[in-house]
């Protein structure tokens, strides 16, 4: 068995990875048979139960016809009825003969046989495609409205639906190990294969040792053609369920998952797909290996090889290789990866088809998620005391999460990019650096006190605007002057030892011209009276 994954690798240079590999497993095998041969026992044989002779000739005599003929059959379910047909004939006729233990055994062998036989003689496999044709492919995205993202995508009888996820930094999947005890992954791909999807009923439960083999096979695959956070800062859950299978379904969970991906608007480097190669080796003198690409069901069980290949139109991503024979040779697997390269080319054709296309954009109930990097050294600031200043930040706009690293990237998820933005400016503004003799303009009144008002400069930034600052002419009640949610132009005149801004608006009134404002009227003159004349009675 060989596995293994890479950034879009060449064929040329995966030959020459998996020939080296294999040169340091020979020192391996050659020292492990050399041990064996000193220590080990001969292999005890007796309860190896070998068909008896004649088996063989009399199955092929009874049913080889009608199971050359079942074989033929294209689809999965008529050609099980086809193949259970000629085996009840085989039961029917030989069981007074061979035992039920004999027949059942040599019957998968026969099954086998006339799949190579099919093969060789006509050329034509069981669905009566030629050995480098891959079977009919459809594809669509959008599948499901509230999801942030998914398709479905079928090949044959086999079909995945993908759906992805979106999230914040806090969302990332937290992994243990024994030496990184604190990493998280930003990509997780979860694959589902239910009873249901080879028409069986079974026990539902944790994921199999197959199910999370097949997945991280096919999260490897994808892994290569993820944007980097700097570029995409979300966390993304992929989830492949297969809703029926009959051959490959991992490597239908890579193309579902690409396209369900570029759906959420996840810029991709490339698009990926994946294929599966089958190999029937030859049997007799003269005849040369055949490679068989998109293999089903029976040519994985039957055939001498599954070999899994994903990647872009160019290079390979994740492979796997399961071989059922003793080995094969370098040459073969060149022609089994060349071939591959085409197949996986014509799949990501069709993808590139999918109707309805990819979205290609985020969708509107998709979380919006955004990064600014800030001087580590102020992260206490931004953070504050008991995360005082993240939850305020939160309450302020409606973020839901915000995240600081050691670098200083500071990561924030919002349900809108409107509440984005805003989270983003005050933790930009936070983090400015205010200088002396600056101006501010169209900068808002947070509160007024009878001394003066507080003006917020830049978000988490405010200062003091004293009453003696706050004009040309004189202010003796600041309220009448100002009132809070008011836009005013400062000028920093001060910043002191401990941060706090001595601010002055009567500055950039005189550098305006001092006309932003008149000065106080002269005082109205009273109107002229004139004397009152008194007269007295004696007077008069």
């Amino acid at each position: 068995m060989i596995e293994g994954f890479c950034s879009f690798l060449s064929e040329e240079d995966m030959l020459t990875a998996v020939a080296a590999g294999h040169a340091a497993v020979r020192v391996a095998c050659i020292a492990i048979a050399d041990w064996a041969a000193r220590v080990g026992k001969v292999k005890d044989t007796s309860s190896v139960v070998l068909p008896p002779a004649g088996l063989k000739e009399a199955i092929t005599e009874v049913a080889g016809p009608a199971l050359l003929d079942a074989m033929r059959v294209t689809g999965k379910k008529e050609r099980r009825v086809a193949l259970g047909a000629a085996d009840g004939l085989v039961y029917q006729q030989l069981s007074g003969r061979f035992s039920a233990e004999q027949l059942g055994s040599a019957m998968k062998d026969a099954h086998k046989t006339a799949v190579r036989r099919l093969l060789r003689e006509e050329g034509l496999r069981s669905d009566g495609r030629s050995p480098a044709q891959v079977r009919p492919i459809d594809s669509e995205a959008g599948l499901l409205p509230r999801v942030h993202g998914s398709s479905l995508f079928t090949r044959g009888e086999t079909q995945a639906i993908g759906v992805v996820t979106l999230g914040g930094e806090s969302d990332a999947q937290r992994l243990d190990g024994l030496t990184e005890l604190d990493r998280s992954k930003r990509f997780a791909l979860h694959y589902y294969f239910p009873p249901s999807s080879v028409g069986e009923t079974g026990r539902m439960g944790a994921a199999s040792r197959r199910e999370l083999g097949h997945g991280n096979l096919a999260e490897r695959a994808l892994q290569p053609a993820l944007p980097t956070s700097d570029v995409f800062p979300y966390t993304m859950r992929l989830e492949s369920t297969i809703t029926e299978s009959n051959g490959s379904s991992s490597m239908a969970t890579v193309c579902a998952g690409c396209l369900a991906l570029l759906d959420a608007g996840v810029p991709l480097v490339t698009p990926v797909a994946g294929v599966a190669m089958g190999l029937v080796l030859p049997e007799a003198p003269g005849q040369t290996a055949i490679v068989l690409t998109d293999i089903l069901g029976s040519e994985d069980a039957l055939g001498d090889m599954d070999f899994k290949v994903a990647g872009s139109a160019d290079g390979i991503t994740a492979f796997q290789l399961d071989i059922k024979v003793e080995g094969i040779t370098l040459a073969v697997l060149e022609e089994a990866l060349a071939a591959a390269k085409v197949g996986r080319r014509h799949i990501l054709q069709r993808m590139a088809a999918a109707s309805p296309a990819p979205r290609g954009s985020l969708a509107p109930q998709a979380p919006r998620v955004g990064r600014v990097t800030i001087d580590p050294s102020k992260a206490g600031m931004v953070i504050g005391s008991g995360g005082k200043n993240i939850k305020s930040i939160c309450e302020t706009t409606g973020a839901t999460d915000i995240q600081i690293d050691e670098s200083g990237a500071v990561t924030i998820a919002a349900p809108s990019q409107a509440a984005l933005d805003a989270a983003l400016a005050i933790v930009s503004g936070m983090c400015t650096e205010l200088e002396v003799g600056a101006i501010y303009r169209e900068v808002p009144v947070v509160s007024l006190t009878d001394f003066g008002a507080f003006i917020e400069v830049a978000p988490g930034k405010t200062g003091l605007l004293h009453v003696s600052e706050m004009a040309l002419r004189r202010v003796e009640v600041v309220a009448d002057e100002l009132k809070p949610g008011d836009k005013v132009d400062v000028k920093i005149l001060e910043i002191n030892g401990r941060g706090q801004l001595r601010l002055s608006r009567k500055a950039v009134m005189e550098l305006d011209g001092g006309v932003a404002e008149p000065l106080l009227p002269p005082p109205t003159p009273l109107p002229r009276r004139e004397p009152r004349v008194t007269v007295t009675k004696r007077e008069a």
